[in-house]
């Protein structure tokens, strides 16, 4: 896409992908409120004023609101915030988009399910089960009932950007493997489907090229289990010998852990399917090509 985007919240994983991908081709404005990149300035997208007079400032072709609080623990003991960040702050961004009459991207989450089901295609109804979901849901109904152009994408299991700002599964994994842990407990009731943010970014740069706008769910084809990655994990790695994985209940993190999480996660991409459109890989070619781009030498030391 060419023209100039406007990214919010661009300071986390997802945020790295975007900036490589639309950077290429597009102008970009690229904020947060954790400044760690010096393409990244300061803004906090809760304060409705400073984020539209931003916007305004910098006159996108379009709006991509990118951040949130991710941590379900964290929603759970702060509800206030989850809403206020992952609820408010996105009806800030449609305000501002409708004022401009541009596009507006809102990254929701595979999250936002119950599990009550194996698999979730696009037009599956979410019933989210905590103050996590239940904010980022929001989002997307203010959305889809207040832009006309707009786009909401769904987000599977989340990897990409390296140690440095993966705070995600592939991470947690790779800094035990660091630490010099021979045993990995990994659970075995969690289904889900990885999505790799590169691709994500690139199939959201596709959408936007052809106009077709609404709700797409956008994860990595290969339906799996956080078991199953953890194993492929080592395998590629080369470990299988020095490393044991060892499947657990949830209930071996609950004090971890505590927020409730669906059993399955697992989205079906049935509308990019259906529109051709739908360049999302394979999640274990996707963990393979990170692992070369981002952790090369990472467990060297180790």
């Amino acid at each position: 896409m060419t023209g100039k985007i406007y990214i919010a919240g661009c300071g986390g994983m997802l945020g790295e992908a975007f900036h490589k991908v639309f950077g290429e081709t597009a102008q970009l404005k690229c904020t947060d409120i954790d400044v760690n990149e010096d393409w990244l300035s300061y803004l906090d997208f809760r304060d409705f004023d400073a984020y539209r007079a931003d916007v305004l400032d910098f006159r996108p072709d379009c709006l991509f609101h990118l951040g949130a609080h991710t941590s379900l623990e964290y929603c759970e003991e702060h509800p206030d915030e989850a809403y206020a960040t992952n609820t408010l702050a996105v009806e800030n961004a449609v305000h501002i988009a409708n004022e401009l009459d541009i596009p507006l991207l809102y990254i929701s989450t595979a999250g936002i399910f119950d599990g009550g089901q194996e698999t979730y295609d696009d037009w599956d109804d979410p019933a989210p089960l905590g103050h996590y979901a239940r904010s980022k849901y929001a989002g997307e109904k203010f959305v889809a009932a207040n832009v006309r152009r707009h786009l909401i994408c769904r987000a599977g299991w989340m990897m990409g950007a390296g140690p440095g700002k993966d705070k995600k599964f592939i991470q947690k994994l790779m800094k035990q493997l660091k630490d010099g842990k021979t045993e990995l407990h990994v659970v075995d009731d969690k289904l889900g489907t990885p999505t790799y943010t590169r691709d994500f970014a690139r199939n959201v740069g596709l959408l936007l090229e052809k106009g077709y706008w609404g709700l797409y769910n956008m994860v990595c084809s290969g339906v799996t289990s956080r078991l199953e990655v953890a194993q492929y994990l080592v395998q590629a790695l080369g470990l299988e010998e020095k490393v044991r994985v060892t499947p657990v209940s949830s209930d071996y993190f609950a004090a971890e852990y505590f927020a409730a999480r669906p059993p399955s996660e697992r989205l079906l991409t049935v509308k990019l399917d259906l529109r051709g459109l739908n360049i999302m890989r394979d999640w274990r070619i996707c963990l393979d090509e990170y692992l070369a781009e981002y952790y090369e030498g990472y467990l060297a030391d180790s």
